[in-house]
């Protein structure tokens, strides 16, 4: 294709190359999906240099490949060295070098494609649950010992549903069982799982759960890592059981569950008991109680003797016959030392009432004497207390007489010895 130039307008001034370079820069290292991105292709080239490892990276067929490189202080971090014939995914952002003008992916981490994509995301997404408590022990529950109704979460077309019912049958007959199917590969599985979990919650009868698979591929068991699967298994608020049929990786359903076992069959087995285990425990059961039983006969039959001998050893009649005589002895002497007492406070009280009776004014009177007492009431003592004509009253042993006073005779003088001094 051809044009003439005069149909062009020419500025006054061209972009220069490195204007027009700086100008590409600024667009690709400013483009957000750019600064971050992941990239896979396979190592077509890889050269060391002083500064970091130079590769390419192309497509399979060819048609596109881009260049990459690794600066030394990033090499120790990568995950997988980039080896010329390797499929990578490799995690970078896009740098543009002015003085080629080409573009380059700067990389910060390299992964082998497909399975280690996969490990990867799964060590992440462990990681994440471990940082949130769901893979402590100590959120797991303890299964039922004797569960009457469990629920079953498989695909119907499984081999897994046919060895759980043929073992919950031969184990635990009469066992009532829910099923709830759920297609266990493929995209659609752990949407699947999920409502079939829902489901039994939501019916509300099962005591527990089995999640279980018969096995298969790695990629084949990816639901079991899906976190929507993990978190709905964490979250149940019945305990689960899983038996997903593989023993060489633990998937991270595995470890939120209650418990894990490594077959669908196992799982039915731990879930409930076998009645011929059942009827075996409770003979041994009835054997020990029997035996303890004995043993504490034997024992208690032991010490009775052994009170016997040291009773005989001990001759406690024999004390007995001793308190007793010693307290017939106690309770005499106490007997006749209170008699004595109280004839003593009796002779002791008699003496009290003579003194008394004695004392007793009137007693005095009844014996002939008499009381003189003025109108006042003040007893007289001497003649000489009265005047002529002064009204009295006596009191006699029986009654009180008034008088009046006619005469007062002086009662008359004592001699006394008289000593003479000469």
């Amino acid at each position: 294709m051809t044009a003439d130039v005069t149909e062009f307008l020419i500025p006054d001034t061209a972009v220069s190359v490195a204007g027009l370079t700086d100008y590409m820069r600024l667009l690709l290292e400013q483009d957000e999906q750019l600064r971050q991105i992941w990239v896979i292709g396979e190592v077509s080239s890889a050269n060391n240099h002083r500064s970091g490892l130079f590769f390419t990276l192309q497509d399979p067929d060819g048609q596109a490949a881009i260049k990459c490189v690794v600066w030394n202080g990033q090499l120790p971090k990568l995950m997988q060295r980039p080896t010329v014939g390797e499929q990578l995914i490799v995690l970078g952002s896009i740098k543009l070098y002015p003085a080629r003008g080409e573009y380059q992916l700067s990389v910060w981490q390299a992964l082998p494609a497909g399975v280690g994509l996969q490990a990867l995301r799964y060590q992440q997404l462990r990681n994440r649950l471990e940082a949130e408590g769901l893979l402590d022990p100590q959120r797991k529950r303890s299964l039922p010992s004797h569960p009457q109704t469990i629920a079953v979460v498989t695909s119907p077309t499984a081999a897994a549903w046919g060895d759980i019912q043929k073992t919950l049958r031969q184990r635990y007959p009469g066992l009532h069982v829910l099923f709830a199917p759920a297609t266990v590969q493929g995209e659609q599985a752990p949407e699947s799982i999920v409502k079939a979990i829902e489901r039994v919650e939501k019916d509300g009868r099962a005591e527990v759960i089995i999640l279980s698979r018969g096995g298969g591929a790695v990629e084949e068991l990816a639901c079991f890592n899906d976190e929507r699967v993990v978190r709905a298994v964490a979250n149940c608020t019945i305990p689960i059981i899983t038996g997903i049929g593989h023993q060489r990786d633990e998937s991270l359903v595995d470890l939120v569950a209650d418990e894990n076992v490594h077959t669908p069959t196992a799982a039915a087995e731990r879930v409930v008991p076998a009645l011929a285990d059942l009827y075996n425990q409770h003979q041994q059961r009835v054997v020990s109680l029997q035996q303890v039983v004995q043993r504490e006969l034997e024992t208690a039959d032991n010490q009775l003797q052994g009170l016997r001998e040291r009773l005989q050893r001990l001759r406690l009649d024999k004390q007995v016959q001793q308190q007793m005589q010693a307290l017939i002895w106690q309770r005499q002497k106490l007997v006749q030392i209170t008699s004595v007492k109280l004839q003593q406070a009796t002779q002791y009280l008699e003496m009290l009432r003579q003194k008394l009776t004695t004392l007793d004014p009137k007693a005095v009177l009844q014996r002939g004497y008499a009381v003189v007492r003025q109108e006042d009431g003040m007893t007289v003592r001497n003649a000489s207390e009265l005047a002529m004509g002064q009204e009295l009253v006596i009191q006699l042993g029986q009654g009180e007489v008034k008088v009046r006073v006619t005469e007062l005779i002086k009662p008359p003088r004592r001699q006394g010895r008289q000593d003479l001094h000469g």
